[in-house]
């Protein structure tokens, strides 16, 4: 049997099944231990899998980034959990980076108390909040507009970062998994891994919808963050895969 052919009944039966173990691969195509690896790790560039401990999974592709607008109304109560597990912890007189989404909008709101914080930001709807809502002192980072998430993208964004000290970054995600966040915009990656570079902690905040899912670039590797806080949806497997990774896990609400 040739690649090509081992790929596909690969992924038929990934799809059908969702999540299929290394083991049960190379009984069933007839082929070494090695092979099925070297099969998996080019469907994995691919975007097609994504390997697990010990198997491979299904992956769903996002083709493109939702609007600001139809954000607002996804997931609202999982994201409001999220943003007040956030704001739990933040000590005294911080600078805090917040990345443009609605999560990190949803602790926005939940920072409105506070009066001792600075916080940089590149999202329009974050910076509009707390001009009138807050008496946190703001930097905006400028740089390329992008209309539909309402924010600042690409390397002027960037470069605004890396001339900043932050002492934790909330970091927002198109979707994720265990290599990390994925975005189908490129011109995000310069400003998200700035904020990575530059910040003494970094914390990812993402609803459980968004596990599991790609796109075609990745921003961070999950090994670049400190923290994540995600909510209570997340399935037993991501749970087991994500605690096997030295991260800490805070699961919201």
């Amino acid at each position: 049997m040739i690649p090509v052919e081992r790929h596909q009944q690969i992924l038929s039966l990934v799809q059908e099944r969702g999540v299929v173990s290394i083991a049960e691969l190379t009984e069933r195509l007839a082929v070494s231990h090695m092979t099925i690896r070297r099969d998996l790790q080019k469907l994995e560039e691919q975007g097609a899998v994504m390997l697990v401990s010990g198997g491979v999974r299904s992956t769903e592709r996002l083709s493109s980034e939702p609007s600001h607008l139809d954000k607002t109304s996804m997931f609202s109560q999982e994201k409001q959990a999220i943003g007040a597990a956030a704001a739990q912890h933040i000590p005294r007189n911080s600078c805090l980076y917040l990345d443009a989404g609605t999560t990190t909008l949803a602790l926005a709101r939940e920072l409105s108390v506070r009066d001792d914080l600075l916080i940089v930001t590149n999202d329009f709807a974050i910076a509009n909040f707390l001009i009138d809502g807050s008496q946190c002192r703001m930097i905006h980072t400028g740089g390329t507009l992008c209309r539909d998430n309402r924010s600042s993208v690409g390397e002027a964004a960037a470069q605004a970062l890396r001339g900043l000290s932050i002492d934790i970054a909330f970091i927002s995600a198109s979707c994720w998994g265990t290599r990390g966040t994925f975005t189908p915009d490129e011109e995000k990656i310069a400003v998200k891994r700035a904020a990575s570079e530059v910040s003494r902690k970094r914390v990812l905040l993402a609803d459980s919808s968004k596990y599991n899912k790609i796109a075609t670039f990745l921003a961070l590797p999950l090994e670049q963050f400190d923290g994540i806080i995600t909510d209570p949806h997340l399935s037993a497997s991501a749970s087991r895969e994500l605690a096997a990774m030295d991260i800490d896990i805070t699961i919201a609400g």
